[in-house]
């Protein structure tokens, strides 16, 4: 884990919540990537329920000095597709792609954040499940709560909740996920045809780091409520930039860059799953942890990948500032694709072609292979990383 990861109070394998939960049941399914509960609103033994959590984690504070900088509105309505797809994508990889009903939760601090932020961020949910309509995904909000917390929070957090019904014959339990599975990865930058704009790929984790390490020192005086007074002052916003510098290959505002949206996936895994469903081993969604993620979901596995896309600009940038070795940088961030599909090498040339269908980019970054234990190799920029 990065040192100044946990240095600023985060960190990016979440161990203190894994402590906290060992004792906790793993549901229905144990090596799924959400937890899978019986079904309790109809008590169909064929059927299950999901619950799931999530938000927008740091994020919101980068948005908070973004919007004091320039006054664009606009990046709250970005804000609510994070909180909302850091739920449906987790969702997706246990088979879940429709039918979600929604609740959110915003603690604000009243003093910094007014009422015209909060139209901002509901009706960017409103966006986000009208696009979601549009590619026959049904999605909708139940309500939701905002609470006036200033005694809690420095400025907002922003979280959402998320529920779907299936059958249990539709759930993806990972369990098949083993030797001789290959990896497809589906790229997290790029521009898919159902986005407006092209996205960095940051998604919505590893913000802590991405935002201190890259922007400039300018912004502690300026703006001291966006971060916590106990993280050592020379970790604190220790980067080049500032929120408005253009980034010199793509001729994007560098705070624009960190504040892409996170790219939902599910058009593409609905269409996958309408014809290859029987055929996916796995699905892993490289969130908190990053390329390291799926070691938590598999069995005596060696999982290799060595055909990584090229890494997006935004981690470049964000790797150049830091000086962070590569083996952090693909513990905290997707570094390039977030979404696994383990499956067969013939089925992966469908999904690939299906992905790309959707703009997105795709491609074999891997395959599995028999251990006597977990282990990890992955071929970054200057050559092989193992984790155990």
């Amino acid at each position: 884990m990065s040192e100044n990861y946990a240095k600023r109070g985060v960190s990016a394998g979440k161990e203190d919540v894994h402590f906290a939960i060992k004792q906790l049941g793993k549901g229905l399914y144990p090596n799924a990537f959400c937890k899978i509960l019986p079904d309790l609103v109809a008590g169909d033994p064929a059927y299950c329920n999901i619950m799931h959590a999530d938000g927008t984690g740091t994020k919101s504070s980068l948005a908070y000095i973004y919007w004091k900088e320039t006054g664009d509105l606009s990046v709250w309505r970005a804000l609510a597709q994070d909180a909302l797809v850091m739920n449906t994508d987790d969702m997706l990889c246990v088979g879940a792609v429709d039918s979600f009903l929604f609740s959110n939760t915003i603690g604000r601090n009243k003093f910094k954040i007014p009422r015209e932020v909060l139209a901002e961020i509901l009706g960017g949910m409103e966006d986000v499940f009208g696009m979601l309509n549009e590619h026959g995904v049904a999605a909708q909000n139940t309500g939701g709560e905002t609470a006036d917390v200033g005694d809690l929070v420095r400025t907002l957090i922003f979280d959402a909740t998320a529920f779907a019904r299936l059958p249990r014959k539709r759930i993806i339990p990972n369990d098949r996920i083993g030797p001789g599975s290959v990896i497809v990865g589906l790229s997290s930058s790029g521009q898919a045809n159902y986005e407006t704009a092209y996205n960095s790929g940051i998604g919505s984790n590893g913000l802590t780091n991405g935002r201190h390490d890259v922007l400039s020192h300018e912004y502690v005086e300026k703006y001291p409520e966006s971060f916590d007074s106990a993280v050592p002052e020379d970790l604190v916003y220790a980067g080049p930039h500032k929120l408005t510098d253009v980034h010199p290959e793509l001729g994007i505002p560098i705070g624009k860059l960190l504040l892409s949206p996170t790219r939902t996936y599910l058009p593409i895994a609905k269409k996958i799953f309408d014809t290859h469903f029987d055929q996916i081993h796995g699905m892993i969604h490289c969130t908190g942890g990053g390329q390291t993620k799926v070691m938590k979901f598999v069995e005596n596995l060696h999982v290799i990948k060595d055909n990584l896309f090229e890494v997006p600009p935004i981690f470049d940038m964000i790797q150049k500032a830091s000086n962070a070795s590569w083996e952090e940088m693909y513990q905290v961030f997707n570094m390039g694709h977030r979404l696994e599909v383990y499956t067969d090498a013939k089925t992966a040339e469908a999904i690939i072609d299906i992905s790309e269908s959707f703009g997105v980019a795709a491609q074999i970054v891997g395959r599995c292979e028999a251990a006597k234990q977990n282990r990890l190799t992955l071929k970054g920029p200057d050559g092989q990383l193992v984790y155990d």
